[in-house]
């Protein structure tokens, strides 16, 4: 869901804002406000630069979903500049103003020495530094990097990568246990097929309906993916050849086309970023797919709400497969403009240095890219630091790893892939099918036809493989 996205009733950065520094509970049992908040004791380590720096580095990200990540980063900024001898200034704007901003800084060829993106960025390769070095150095400090941070960084056909992955968020699923215990499923659902027919149970005998969005939003984007890996498809294999138009894609548009009709309304064709986790809070959606900021909030703003809102893994398909991709990936790039780039990379390795607490002040939004980073991380999970009730009612986490992929799966996230994520195909291509507007399969062959055309341009620009 994106911050900036506005609807009838709280946006998501309204949510967050509601609890910032209002945290729960410490790992000790006492309140944040008995203790200041905070999941544990996470001290600075300066990572002293490789050469000695100087002037100013500007920097243009997001602004983070969980207001207490900003509320830490921009202070820990500009502290670790003052001990090195760079001034550092963080500028903030909205997740999805990204992108625009960065493109007219490229055309300009002036701007911010770090640029901030939370999808992979890789139609922009030709405007930014090839990280190749950083990545590797990276690796001798920190360990192997998470392959779906890897594969949403490096274009496997020019051998370069255009940005650095320093972590991703997990996309489970949502619910409200107390409906779904009402129909003898206390821990919710496990496979699509169980969403399908309890889930229309509970619209038909609770009047709740589900909350999995076919609209021009990231919420939207994630969930047709999960359900095509889910039931074998995808848009291109791991060679960077297209291979949508599938039997098991085509299945997958069909479920979704008959899970709309058991279980929702038209209202999510017009769905912005944060309908679903308002639907959900309020009670008027009983599963929906998305991060836990969101639930964050509730602990604070609606206690027994948050009590009730449980999680699970991604749903099996009709095959067993369970896949959901990354919800957002913060990735750095430096554009070739930067004036600073040797400040820009310094601070990226600091930052990884102490990723703790960057996972800590996210609320354990946002994990590690290198896992040895956060050892702290699965304990956390096992004993959340932040109140939940459960205390382990985040522990599932500890395996999304497995679990996650990026947008390209099983293929790198390359600029195609970016350019029909951008321009919401499948989620499009969902909506046409649950309205009756097209058949599965004829769904799938329109967006096959917008596919191929992007992948040939990206080609013939050599920024993507495969055949034509």
């Amino acid at each position: 869901m994106d911050s900036n996205s506005q609807a009838s009733g709280w946006s998501r950065r309204r949510f967050i804002q509601a609890s910032a520094g209002l945290t729960v509970l410490i790992a000790c049992g006492k309140s944040a406000k008995e203790t200041g908040g905070g999941a544990t004791d996470v001290t600075s380590t300066l990572v002293q630069p490789s050469k000695k720096l100087s002037g100013d580095l500007k920097i243009l990200q997001w602004s983070h979903f969980v207001p207490r990540h900003d509320k830490w980063f921009d202070p820990w900024a500009a502290d670790w500049g003052r001990q090195v001898g760079v001034n550092v200034t963080v500028d903030h704007i909205g997740l999805a103003d990204i992108p625009a901003r960065a493109a007219a800084e490229f055309s300009a060829n002036e701007g911010h020495d770090l640029i901030e993106f939370l999808s992979p960025p890789a139609a922009f390769e030709p405007s930014v530094l090839d990280l190749s070095d950083l990545n590797q150095e990276a690796e001798k400090r920190f360990g192997k990097q998470l392959a779906l941070c890897t594969r949403s960084t490096y274009n496997p056909t020019t051998k370069k990568y255009y940005g650095f992955c320093h972590g991703w968020v997990p996309d489970p699923g949502d619910y409200r246990k107390s409906m779904w215990e009402k129909v003898g499923l206390p821990n919710g659902p496990t496979t699509y097929q169980e969403l399908l027919d309890v889930g229309g149970r509970i619209k038909r005998e609770q009047g709740v309906q589900l909350g999995i969005g076919m609209s021009n939003e990231l919420d939207s984007n994630m969930a047709a993916r999960a359900i095509i890996w889910s039931f074998g498809g995808s848009i291109q294999d791991d060679r960077e050849n297209v291979v949508f138009n599938s039997p098991q894609t085509i299945e997958a548009v069909d479920y979704m086309a008959r899970l709309f009709k058991a279980t929702m309304t038209d209202e999510v064709f017009a769905w912005n970023a944060a309908s679903n986790n308002q639907g959900l809070i309020a009670g008027s959606l009983s599963y929906i797919l998305n991060s836990i900021s969101a639930y964050r909030t509730a602990q604070t703003a609606s206690p027994d709400v948050a009590n009730d809102v449980f999680f699970t893994p991604p749903l099996k398909g009709p095959r067993g497969v369970a896949l959901a991709s990354e919800h957002v990936i913060p990735i750095y790039v430096i554009p070739k403009h930067a004036k600073n780039p040797d400040a820009a990379r310094e601070f990226i390795l600091n930052l990884v240095a102490n990723y703790a607490q960057a996972t800590n002040n996210s609320e354990l939004y946002t994990f590690p890219a290198f896992a040895q980073t956060v050892p702290q991380l699965n304990g956390w999970l096992e004993n959340d630091p932040y109140g939940s009730q459960p205390a382990n009612k985040l522990a599932f986490l500890k395996d999304a790893e497995k679990w996650s992929t990026t947008i390209g799966h099983p293929g790198p996230a390359n600029a195609a892939i970016g350019e029909i994520f951008d321009t919401f195909i499948l989620a499009k291509m969902m909506a046409r099918a649950a309205r009756g507007e097209l058949s599965a399969r004829d769904a799938v062959i329109d967006a096959e036809n917008q596919i191929k055309p992007i992948f040939q341009r990206w080609r013939e620009r050599g920024l993507v493989g495969g055949k034509p």
